[in-house]
């Protein structure tokens, strides 16, 4: 049997604790600029958090944490044959193997800055001349005398500005596949594991350098659409407050998601 139970809704904000980098194309660099801005909205000028570098980073930090599921020699993301296994399960793998094991599980979307945050890049640009971030500039360290080398230059970088709030959402989408030894709705911890070792880890470039480092706050209750809701055109709510994500219980969680799909 293969069929769709619900989607479990995942939803909060991520904060900055140091400035943030991540990289975008410079496009019409001038004389003076940074050499590494941050990616922004062509619209807005807002820079954003891509779903794509959230959900790359929890799924190499998840392959490192699950045994056997890093390619040392390959360096590449990890695909397997096992229908449990969460790496593949939970983040996707190739065509042939998604028949047998359904869609990727997990979507995460672009997370663009709160009304507050916005304000605060805006005083940024109306009251120091700066492109709604920062400027960190880094130099190279002579090892003998102890200062900056002269015939390398500094180098500079856009940051997102600590304390930064980002809002997220990530969808986990549930499906009930013949052949599969563990549900959906089993390997829905995996998820937040990957997301505490971002927490732990860095989100962006310059990690070991001081940048990226973030914390997360959920809401505590889940937003479950189940597959009457879709049927009758019904928009659940968000439920619970936001918590720390070391405060956030995952098995009330899982258990409110189990009692949400009867």
């Amino acid at each position: 049997m293969t069929a769709f139970r619900g989607v479990v809704e995942i939803c909060g904000t991520i904060e900055c604790l140091t400035g943030l980098h991540v990289g975008g194309g410079a496009v019409g660099y001038e004389i003076g600029g940074t050499e590494n801005p941050v990616i922004r909205n062509p619209v807005t000028g807002y820079p954003y958090l891509p779903g794509s570098s959230l959900k790359g980073k929890m799924r190499s930090l998840l392959e490192w944490a699950e045994e056997g599921k890093l390619d040392i020699q390959r360096g590449g993301p990890h695909a397997c044959t096992d229908l449990d296994c969460p790496v593949c399960r939970i983040f996707g793998t190739s065509g042939a193997e998604e028949r047998r094991a359904g869609p990727t599980r997990l979507l995460v979307r672009d997370a663009h800055p709160d009304q507050e945050t916005r304000a605060a890049m805006d005083r940024l640009e109306r009251e120091q001349g700066l492109p709604k971030v920062e400027v960190k500039t880094e130099v190279v360290i002579d090892r003998v005398a102890g200062a900056a080398l002269g015939r390398v230059g500094p180098r500079s970088q856009e940051r997102v500005p600590v304390g930064s709030r980002f809002n997220f959402t990530m969808q986990y989408w549930m499906f009930d596949v013949d052949g599969c030894r563990k549900t959906d709705l089993e390997l829905l911890p995996k998820v937040f594991q990957s997301v505490r070792m971002v927490q732990d880890s860095a989100l962006g470039g310059g990690g070991s350098r001081g940048s990226g480092q973030v914390a997360f706050h959920i809401r505590s209750q889940p937003l479950v659409k189940t597959v009457a809701d879709y049927q009758q055109g019904t928009v659940p709510r968000p439920q619970g407050e936001l918590v720390k994500l070391a405060d956030l219980d995952v098995d009330n969680f899982c258990r409110a998601v189990r009692a949400r799909l009867g």
